[in-house]
């Protein structure tokens, strides 16, 4: 296979899975990244691709995941941080932050930032899906980004999606110079399994029993689109870097989201807060499990 390398978290279902078919059909290599072993196995299996399992929620297995991947792919074309989490009440991860902040953006800023060196030499594209429950925010401040703790679960969802937005946009001010391009996009509201996955009762209880929300809805694949789109195609030409995508177009964000100095402040703040709690990734290295699908494997039936 001659295609990009293409890493994609949040893979072992949904969007993740959606795209990782679809991708792998257009003769790209994918690597599926997934928290349940036994989905992202299935989806790694289904596609004869890559795999890791690794929990977002714990930043140490984020680490040995950054580790594994330098040492299989000395070239990334695409990072796709599809990684999501909303939480139907307060908890906190085994590194003290509020699950849904680590989640949805404190892992995938780590994970980018541990390979910005193999990133910006391959001239990689960094896709980041987030919501548009973002714009729906008030006037927001740096405080309110980093402390999701004691918000109801709609508004630190939309935070740290907020959050990804103000992300990929510093990541394209900071290295698109240097040959990386960043985008983000949101996706519509896709029939998964997200919200009874992540304990959501308010989006379970949207799907099953609020029958105008499924006029609206989209498959995976069909929420898998913009991501497989700007995953293939070529930033600009296709698309511009440093922008929020909805329905293959540039939208508005939050207002919050053109503020160069919170953008600037809060990947300072980022950084240096996981630069401070860094531990040997070593302690989440037996956590990560890796497979290569044999060439020779029968391919498994495939639901697309």
């Amino acid at each position: 296979m001659t295609g990009k390398t293409i890493v994609i978290t949040g893979a072992s279902d949904g969007i993740g899975a959606g795209a990782a078919r679809r991708l792998t059909q257009n003769g790209e290599k994918v690597v599926v990244v997934g928290r349940s072993e036994s989905k992202t196995t299935a989806v790694a299996a289904q596609l004869r691709a890559d795999y890791f399992v690794a929990d977002f929620a714990d930043l140490s297995q984020v680490r040995a995941l950054a580790d594994k991947i330098r040492s299989e792919y000395p070239r990334i074309d695409v990072l796709a941080n599809n990684a999501g989490a909303m939480c139907h009440e307060f908890q906190l991860t085994a590194d003290a932050y509020e699950k849904t902040y680590q989640v949805n953006y404190l892992s995938s800023f780590l994970l980018t930032t541990l390979r910005l060196d193999v990133l910006v030499q391959s001239r990689a594209t960094v896709v980041n899906t987030t919501s548009s429950s973002q714009r729906l925010l008030p006037k927001v401040t740096l405080a309110e980004l980093e402390n999701t703790a004691q918000r109801r679960p709609s508004v630190a969802y939309a935070l740290t999606k907020l959050a990804i937005v103000l992300f990929t946009r510093e990541l394209h001010r900071r290295y698109h110079a240097k040959g990386l391009s960043a985008a983000t996009f949101h996706p519509g509201y896709v029939d998964s399994n997200f919200g009874e996955a992540s304990g959501s009762r308010a989006l379970a209880f949207m799907k099953y029993h609020v029958p105008l929300v499924t006029r609206f809805t989209s498959t995976a694949e069909q929420g898998a689109e913009q991501l497989v789109w700007l995953a293939s195609s070529a930033a600009g030409t296709d698309w511009t870097s440093g922008e929020y995508y909805s329905r293959h177009k540039i939208a508005r964000a939050n207002r919050a989201a053109y503020d160069p100095r919170l953008a600037s402040e809060l990947w300072d703040r980022t950084l240096a807060k996981l630069r401070r709690e860094a531990r040997p990734a070593t302690s989440g290295i037996h956590q990560i499990v890796k497979s290569i699908m044999p060439l020779t494997m029968s391919p498994l039936s495939r639901s697309v």
